[in-house]
């Protein structure tokens, strides 16, 4: 499923140029943290080179991993929808090189062109289906009875 996530493959050229048109490139250290859950957001980054650690805080333990995001995904989803805080945490895992995004920015993008809005919000559907799924597998792998996470 993750590369129907990607924006080589969710977002048809026209737009992918388009949206890259917006871009700035940025560069971030290993172990930088980008954002954590429950704070404002209010950009997005698709990532060139590196890897970056999606995780989920869980009271009385260290922050469970997710998922590690690499070339082309994209990096946060919660600028997309209200109340626009972050719902998930994200630290590098190694040097990263990404494009960042003005969230306000591609919102007016969106606003000003419903076929371009709707592209995007298809992909930033999908890769919430995605992450919803990775983290309940993640959650049952980590603190799930043994064979409860088996399928039907």
């Amino acid at each position: 499923m993750t590369s129907m996530t990607t924006l080589a493959t969710a977002l048809p050229a026209e737009y992918r140029e388009r949206l890259l048109q917006h871009a700035r490139e940025v560069s971030f250290g290993v172990e930088t943290r980008l954002f954590e859950e429950g704070r404002r957001a209010d950009r997005f980054w698709i990532i060139r080179t590196g890897t970056v650690a999606l995780d989920l805080h869980v009271p009385g333990r260290r922050a469970a991993v997710i998922e590690s995001l690499g070339h082309g995904e994209l990096v946060g989803w919660s600028w997309h929808f209200p109340p626009y805080v972050w719902q998930l945490g994200a630290e590098t895992t190694s040097p990263v090189r990404a494009w960042e995004f003005d969230a306000e920015a591609v919102g007016a993008l969106c606003a000003e062109d419903p076929e371009f809005g709707r592209a995007v919000a298809v992909w930033v559907g999908r890769v919430v289906a995605h992450r919803l799924y990775s983290a309940r597998i993640r959650l049952l792998d980590l603190y799930a009875p043994y064979g409860s996470g088996g399928t039907e």
